[in-house]
């Protein structure tokens, strides 16, 4: 990571292994605590496992980098020849990732802008690529963390899971939603609203959740140049159908990726999740 800016981010943006090696990307990697183990995510425990463990109800839980595992990552690219850091990470609604980040960056030998993307999944990853593109360019500290908020300003994230069971054992979505989704029997969808899990709407089937998932993010997407990115848990077949109708729906799509969630985001929507990440250039 020689360039004069460099971009860090965390796990949980799912970005693909060749972007992040082609970009100098560095991803820090959260925790997920399965029974007693604590693995890293990416490393130690994959989507497959999470899977598994959530379906045979496991205890599952997650936790934060520390700040140490930051503060490495940021001297690694000091000694790298990097000048500054943009440290880019997923929602501080949703973690206490970005206080770590912002604790290890007081002591850091470079400057370092922590930035709280409000984003989680390819929605952050699509942050860091533009923050990365910048620097690459010869972009200044400013210039790299701008290109960042931009792009997070301007993207959605989308999400269809079969239960509000797991967000809702975690935190992450209110009980009283879903208390009345699981009443109601119906599927949710959501979204991202200020770095925060909202109800979007709730549809009957999954199999009209999934078309009002691909209709919402059509729309969204537009005829302009668009980034998507299509997230799925244990839901292969689902994503890559979802992926293909979406590539003939929007004209000025660029680039579109494909993946499986990690076991940090996936311990909080549970299998059969299906996200799309809409993000204009």
């Amino acid at each position: 990571m020689s360039r004069h800016v460099a971009i860090v981010t965390d796990s949980t943006a799912y970005l693909p292994p060749p972007a992040m090696e082609r970009h100098g990307i560095t991803a820090v990697p959260l925790t997920v605590v399965l029974g007693d183990q604590a693995l890293e995510e990416g490393t130690e425990i994959s989507a497959r496992s999470l899977a598994t463990a959530l379906q045979k109800r496991r205890s599952v839980t997650t936790s934060r980098p520390s700040p140490e595992t930051f503060a490495r990552a940021y001297r690694e690219a000091a000694a790298a020849g990097a000048t500054g850091i943009v440290s880019l990470h997923l929602s501080s609604e949703l973690s206490g990732t970005h206080d770590a980040a912002v604790l290890a960056a007081k002591d850091a030998p470079v400057p370092v802008r922590v930035v709280d993307t409000g984003m989680i999944a390819m929605a952050l990853g699509f942050c860091a690529l533009a923050a990365a593109e910048v620097a690459e360019a010869g972009g200044s500290l400013d210039e790299a963390v701008a290109a960042a908020e931009k792009r997070a300003a301007d993207t959605a994230a989308y999400f269809y899971v079969d239960t509000l069971d797991y967000l809702r054992r975690g935190g992450r979505i209110g009980a009283a939603q879903a208390l009345l989704g699981s009443a109601l029997a119906v599927k949710p969808l959501l979204q991202l609203v200020d770095g925060r899990i909202d109800m979007l709407e709730r549809v009957r089937t999954a199999s009209r959740a999934i078309a009002r998932l691909e209709e919402i993010a059509a729309e969204r997407a537009g005829t302009a140049p668009v980034d998507i990115a299509v997230h799925h848990l244990a839901a292969p077949e689902r994503a890559a159908a979802l992926a293909d109708r979406l590539r003939n729906r929007v004209p000025g799509l660029a680039d579109l990726h494909v993946s499986e969630v990690g076991a940090v985001i996936g311990a909080h929507t549970g299998p059969g999740l299906l996200g799309v990440v809409v993000s204009p250039r």
